[in-house]
């Protein structure tokens, strides 16, 4: 007697149960199966997308906002632009301003001044390069460069420091200028010329800027218009 072969129903009912079940999905059940899991994965994409542009918003904020702040710091912060002076004067009277008469001679060695700091008078060859000190520098040479039109300010280190020392910087010029400190000064600070001294007791004194007007780079000396650099940079200069 000749075998009957297995119908369609019994190789459907043996084998892998998992074959088994993807066998018994219909088409259509198959298909919607894939788009679900297309549309799974899209959707996954979709928010990674949108984690990604959120992350590099913020950062470019982040980066703006950093960028902004430094700005407005460097504005905020940043040192004021050095004073602008006409030179020379309309011989305009400050009150307190003494008014002197030194010859100009060079000569070696220290000089004894009647003055303190000294107006004028006898000083060495070699002036001294205009700019802001931090220690006290020679007379001698302080002297001639007063000789070419040159505005020194002194003051006292006990007295004037701090805001009190940059609101006094604040009123200088950028050329023809020497600041530097001054042991023994009988006033906070003292702004001198040749042959004209002003003494104050506050950075904030309004005649320091009158001074400056009348007498910064005065015609009305030795050597007017004469370098006021490219000679001797005593210890403690800034700049």
């Amino acid at each position: 007697m000749t075998p009957t072969p297995p119908s369609p129903a019994d190789k459907r009912a043996s084998g892998n149960p998992a074959k088994q079940a993807e066998i018994a999905l219909t088409v259509k059940q198959q298909r919607e199966q894939k788009r679900q899991e297309k549309l799974a994965e899209y959707q996954k994409q979709l928010a990674k997308r949108r984690r990604s542009k959120l992350v590099w918003w913020v950062v470019g904020v982040t980066a703006a906002v950093v960028i902004i702040g430094l700005i407005v710091a460097s504005i905020v912060f940043a040192p004021a632009p050095p004073k602008a002076y006409t030179p020379g004067g309309e011989g305009v009277e400050i009150e307190g301003v003494e008014t002197y008469e030194n010859e100009t001679q060079h000569v070696e060695g220290a000089v004894e001044y009647e003055q303190s700091p000294p107006t004028g008078g006898p000083h060495n060859a070699v002036w001294l390069n205009c700019g802001i000190y931090d220690q006290q520098v020679p007379n001698e040479n302080a002297v001639h460069s007063l000789e070419h039109g040159a505005v020194w300010v002194t003051y006292d280190p006990a007295e004037v420091s701090g805001d009190e020392l940059s609101t006094l910087e604040a009123q200088l010029p950028s050329t023809y200028v020497v600041l530097s400190p001054y042991e023994g000064l009988d006033a906070p600070i003292a702004v001198t010329n040749w042959n004209h001294q002003l003494k104050v007791d506050s950075a904030e004194d309004e005649r320091i800027g009158e001074f400056f007007e009348e007498y910064w780079r005065s015609a009305d000396v030795p050597e007017p218009n004469a370098a006021c650099t490219g000679a001797l940079d005593a210890p403690g200069k800034r700049n």
